[in-house]
Formats: C-alpha cells, sequence, structure tokens
C-alpha cells in the first residue's frame, strides 16, 4: 500500500492553480534612429493556499476530525485539533484498528491543549508510530503529538515551528515557577513520551524561548538533539 508522503503529498504538491499572465514592454531607440519595441510575455502559475492543496488532495477519504485515513495502516493528520480529537482518535482506531503510523502532514497545532495532550497518550497507548513526511509542516502544539509516537520519523526538511503557550489568562510559562503545575504537566508528558529528564528541560526551554505571539522555526536536525528520530 502506498504511504502518504507518496499517495497524498505529491497530489498535493501537482495541485496548482490557474495560470496568470504579464507582459512586459521596452523601446528604445538605435544608433540610425529607429525605434525598436520588445514585447515579454510571462505566464505565471501562483501556488495554490497550503490548505486549499490538502483540502483536495483528502477528497474521498474517511475522515474523523482532523484526521484522514489513506489506508488501512495510514492515517494523516491535517488540521488543527481541538477538544474532540481524542474522541476522534478512538473512533478512528475503532474503525481501523490497524492503523501503525500517523502522517503529520499539515498540523498547525491545537485550540485545547490538555485534550492535545491527552491525544498524544492515544497515539502512544495504541502502539502507532509518527512521522513528518517531505514537505511536512509541524506547529504549535503538534510537536507533543510528533513526541508521541512510539517510533518517530521525520525528512530533513521537515519544518517544526515552536513557540510558548498561552491560557486562557493569557499568561506564559515564564509567568509561572518553574515547578508550578502548568510547567510540569509538560514536562511530566516529554518525560512520558520518553524523553531524559535533562533533554525534557531543554526541549520545553526551547519551544517556550520566544513568546506564543512569535514563531521558532526548527528542522529535523534541532529536534535530533532531545529527542530520537529515525
Amino acid at each position: 500500500m502506498k504511504r502518504i508522503a507518496c499517495a497524498l503529498l505529491l497530489i498535493i504538491a501537482g495541485a496548482t492553480a490557474a495560470s496568470a499572465q504579464q507582459v512586459a514592454t521596452r523601446t528604445w531607440v538605435d544608433s540610425h534612429g529607429t525605434t525598436w519595441t520588445e514585447v515579454t510575455t510571462t505566464r505565471t502559475v501562483p501556488e495554490e493556499p497550503r490548505n486549499l492543496r490538502i483540502a483536495r488532495a483528502i477528497v474521498g477519504l474517511p475522515r474523523f476530525g482532523p484526521f484522514a485515513v489513506v489506508d488501512t495502516t495510514h492515517a494523516a493528520l491535517v488540521g488543527e485539533t481541538d477538544g474532540k480529537s481524542p474522541d476522534s482518535f478512538k473512533t478512528m482506531m475503532k474503525a481501523f484498528p490497524g492503523i501503525r503510523m500517523l502522517e503529520l502532514v499539515d498540523c498547525p497545532g491545537t485550540a485545547d491543549d490538555g485534550a492535545n495532550l491527552a491525544l498524544g497518550r492515544l497515539i502512544r497507548e495504541h502502539g502507532v508510530a509518527t512521522d513528518v513526511p517531505s514537505g511536512g509542516s509541524v506547529r504549535s502544539g503538534g510537536l507533543e503529538l510528533f513526541l508521541a509516537g512510539v517510533t518517530r520519523r521525520a525528512a530533513p526538511d521537515a519544518e517544526f515551528g515552536v513557540h510558548a503557550w498561552k491560557d486562557d489568562a493569557g499568561r506564559q510559562p515564564g509567568d509561572y515557577p518553574a515547578d508550578a503545575p502548568p510547567n510540569r504537566l509538560y514536562l511530566d508528558y516529554y518525560r512520558d513520551m520518553g524523553l531524559s529528564s535533562e533533554n525534557a528541560q531543554g526541549l520545553y526551554a526551547l519551544t517556550n524561548s520566544v513568546p506564543n505571539e512569535q514563531m521558532l522555526w526548527l528542522h529535523t536536525g534541532d529536534i535530533q538533539r532531545f529527542v530520537p528520530v529515525e
């Protein structure tokens, strides 16, 4: 069976919008006084927004919230997670119990941090691996889901966007003591996903190195400093 890296991302990459035309005119007079006019026509193909390309590519696939089932062993995460996502994942696994790989194609983050961590634990409990294929993008809370894989793969050009979390009161990690429950919640999760205490601290500090309103862009090599990635 084809993996989504071939079956889905190639479709996403190949989907383009209608071409546009640009016309440039250049006029000059040569040494004999003759006026010349040159007209150059260039056709350009504007890139279709990524979310539209993905939406076109997953048409017809079984959907469970932000998950799309590619085949009996592979699913893809192609949207934001929320409070319903853990139940969506459970329903998907009941319908397709053979799924063993979750491809993180386009993961913009989460609308519910607590539910997102619960989802990560479910991914681990079901023995599902995670993979960010070439061109894949994992952002914000998507990193916690990547860590949940029983094994983790990521293409060299996979991108990871991280930033500090922000709670409903607008507070961020630095607004709490280092050992306060909101910070311990993430550190405990990282350790439960197999990171050493040192690596959990280091990765958590890296994700919090920029405020919630910004984004720090990392690649696979940056993540491998803290967690094994195949």
